[in-house]
């Protein structure tokens, strides 16, 4: 699938290319990759490891620029991070400010907004009652487990009010059972807050359970080897749609693919 090549676009990536390194080092990580996302989209990418998807989602975080090709956020070109976008990373412990309780570190994600000092605040409070952490908002970051901490980065991503949210394996670092619950947390508050979501992931059921799409990224030099729609009903349910047969028949070829790569690597 290539990218859409109309307005309803909120993401629009056409023919990238990024290349890391100096010199001999050089490598092409990015290839000539192409797709878009709809307003409102959950999209989950996935890949063999090393195949270059949190380089992506630098790039259309603009945080690298790209070689070639373009990046369109909202019909804008992507040259720095742009208002309107935030990210989620993987290492929420690096990523919140350890000298900021968890109240202050959500408002420090609306830096860029025009609200007042006051409405920040209400709002931050109200997205750690969201994310079920009322009663937790003067205690700081290393006061409270790794899947709370995980909960405030999310509250802060949302908080900058955007309308796109990148989420770079936000969920890798917590348990199982935690991971599940903060899936379902992401599911409901992408809808209860109208945003459209890209979620980097290794985990393939994961991909699969809270996508509306699954794009499925090639070897290095990354392309888009697949982008498949999850036809499966929401809201998801962690026991229902993981048993449900479009859901295995989907993870078995998202799986399929991933490992024919590996073995001819």
């Amino acid at each position: 699938m290539t990218a859409l090549q109309d307005d309803t676009a909120i993401l629009d990536v056409r023919s990238i290319r990024k290349s890391l390194g100096e010199g001999a080092a050089r490598q092409v990580i990015i290839g000539d990759l192409s797709f878009a996302a709809r307003p409102g989209e959950f999209l989950s990418v996935v890949g063999p490891s090393g195949c270059g998807k949190t380089t992506l989602l630098m790039c259309l975080a603009g945080l690298y620029g790209v070689d070639a090709g373009s990046v369109r956020f909202e019909a804008q070109a992507v040259s720095a991070p742009p208002p309107g976008l935030s990210v989620v990373f993987q290492d929420y412990s690096r990523s919140l400010l350890p000298w900021k309780n968890n109240l202050d570190n959500v408002v420090f994600g609306m830096k860029r907004t025009t609200l007042s000092d006051a409405e920040k605040r209400r709002r931050a409070a109200e997205l750690l009652v969201a994310v079920g952490l009322e009663g937790y908002e003067k205690h700081m970051p290393w006061q409270v487990s790794g899947g709370m901490q995980q909960r405030v980065a999310i509250a802060r991503g949302l908080a900058a009010q955007s309308r796109l949210l990148l989420l770079d394996e936000p969920l890798a670092a917590v348990d199982a059972q935690t991971r599940a619950e903060l899936q379902d947390l992401l599911l409901d508050l992408a809808q209860r807050f109208r945003q459209t979501c890209l979620l980097v992931t290794h985990d393939v059921d994961e991909a699969v359970y809270m996508a509306d799409r699954v794009i499925v990224l090639s070897r290095r030099p990354t392309r888009v080897m697949a982008d498949l729609r999850v036809d499966l009903p929401k809201p998801r349910d962690q026991l229902a749609t993981r048993e449900h047969r479009a859901y295995l028949d989907l993870r078995h070829e998202v799986i399929s693919m991933i490992r024919s790569m590996r073995q001819a690597a």
